[in-house]
Formats: structure tokens, sequence, C-alpha cells
């Protein structure tokens, strides 16, 4: 019985993770969920939060995921994610004028303001900050 499988973290302009892992800890919409080699074949839905997996190295790796869909047979798990990034890659100034933007958006209050969309926007940019240290 194998104890690694392939992950796949697939978002809409590039492949940010595509390697052998043995854990891996994603945020399910009802919570966060883990898998193991062999799991039980499944498919669920993700929200914004951290993607964590060990690398080759035995090192726990972290992946900033803004929602999508997770998938495994068992032998691989697949992630196509709304956008993805690993933490070293995140720029944190980037995020920090997106959460201001969208913190912003949410103060004016003006007529045209879609309330869904500038609160995810808070979210991924808090969810990146955090990652990026803070």
């Amino acid at each position: 019985m194998a104890s690694t499988f392939q992950l796949s973290v697939v978002a809409p302009d590039k492949t940010v993770i595509d390697e052998l892992t043995d854990t891996v800890i994603a945020p399910g919409v009802t919570g966060y969920l883990g898998v193991q080699a062999q799991h039980e074949p499944f498919i669920t839905q993700l929200r914004v939060g951290v993607l964590e997996f060990r690398d080759a190295g035995g090192t726990m790796q972290k992946v900033a995921i803004a929602g999508g869909f997770l998938e495994t047979d068992g032998e691989h798990v697949i992630v196509l994610a709304d956008a993805a990034e690993r933490s070293g890659d995140i720029d944190r100034a980037r995020a920090m004028a997106a959460a201001e933007r969208a913190k912003q958006r949410l103060q004016e209050k003006s007529s045209d303001l879609n309330l869904d969309r500038a609160t995810a926007a808070l979210e991924r940019a808090a969810n990146r900050i955090k990652l990026a240290g803070g």
C-alpha cells in the first residue's frame, strides 16, 4: 500500500503545486478536512483558507486558497482553486492594499456596492495577509 500520493493545486493562471505528499489538510466549506493515501474517493467544495501539505523533506507547506474544489481517488488529490498562492509567493504589500480597498468599499456603502463581493475580497486578502506573516 502506497503511503504517498500526487497533489496538484491548479489555479486559473498556473499550476501552484504538483508534487508527492503523504498528507493534505484543506479548508472545506463545512470545516477543515484531511486526506492521506488510499483515502476513499470524494469531491468537495473548498472555502477561503489555508491548504497544508507535507513536502518530500517532511516539512509542512502552506498555500492560500480562495475557494474551489478538491477531488481525490485515493492516489491523487486535485485542487481546482479559484486562486492559490504558496505562502512564500504572497506579496504582503499587495495583499494589504487589496484589504484596504475592500474595507473602503464596505465603509462607503454606495448604492452600487456588491456586499457579497466586497466581503469576499476582504476575506481573501485577510487570508493572504495571515499566511504571509501577519
